[in-house]
């Protein structure tokens, strides 16, 4: 099975307004795929559909295989799906290392709170880890508060890592990024799909889509406008004409 993530005939409506209309893509196992368009493309709500955010109004989403359309939020971090929203889920109060804790305890142990000796030292073990994987350890003991935006980007991307997905949903994680931290993210997010985690990126900065994706669908007013390499994207004349307008090539 070559594709971990299929939609078929995905389709969203709020009231009377169609949001997403029969869309139809896969996404193949291992890869870093991307789902780019303009504002207002429905990129955000596909994301909402296919992380368990929304249900879908009509068609269908398998995983492994395996129809997951109906399936509560809560079930996907056990079927090996972690996602990282634009809205900062991190408790601002606690340090970055005891963030990530929380998070790889709530996968253990599931509101057993009363956590032996060895299983604490395992939870601290696997937190440091995570840290490192995201290039935040030198941050271990900051208060998340205090770190820079990017950082806590990556220290919710570690917390998302904390199930050990199969799955990787990130929905615009360079949001508000500098260039460098945008940088350093995308390096990141390549480094964790290189050691064999599926990864997809909903996205809506071209330049960073270049740096990570090698697979690319394209939404346009709620339907699948285009799906192929980076390379057969960016030189599609169709795509560039809705993606940047007129007159703003340089973005």
């Amino acid at each position: 099975m070559s594709d971990i993530l299929v939609a078929e005939g995905v389709g969203k409506k709020f009231g009377g307004f169609v949001a997403l209309k029969d869309v139809s893509v896969s996404f193949a196992r291992d890869k870093l795929s991307a789902i780019i368009g303009p504002n207002g493309a429905g990129k955000s709500t596909f994301f909402n559909v296919i992380s368990g955010a929304f249900p879908a109004s009509s068609g269908r989403v398998t995983f492994e295989g395996r129809d997951i359309t109906a399936l509560p939020t809560h079930e996907y971090a056990r079927r090996g799906i972690a996602k990282s929203f634009q809205i900062t889920n991190v408790f601002p109060q606690l340090s970055a290392h005891e963030n990530v804790r929380v998070a790889a305890q709530m996968q253990k142990t599931r509101y057993n709170l009363w956590t032996p000796r060895a299983r604490i030292r395992e939870l601290i073990a696997q937190a440091d880890d995570l840290l490192e994987r995201v290039g935040i350890a030198a941050k271990r003991n900051s208060v998340a508060r205090d770190m820079a935006h990017g950082e806590q980007r990556c220290l919710e991307i570690a917390m998302a890592l904390a199930c050990q997905p199969r799955l990787l949903l990130l929905d615009e994680p360079t949001a508000g990024m500098s260039p460098e931290e945008t940088y350093k993210t995308g390096e990141m997010i390549v480094a964790l799909n290189r050691a064999a985690m599926t990864v997809l990126v909903v996205e809506h900065d071209m330049a960073f889509v270049r740096q990570i994706a090698r697979q690319v669908s394209v939404l346009h007013l709620g339907r699948l406008f285009a799906q192929g390499s980076i390379d057969q994207i960016t030189d599609n004349v169709a795509v560039q004409e809705i993606y940047l307008g007129k007159g703003h090539h340089g973005h």
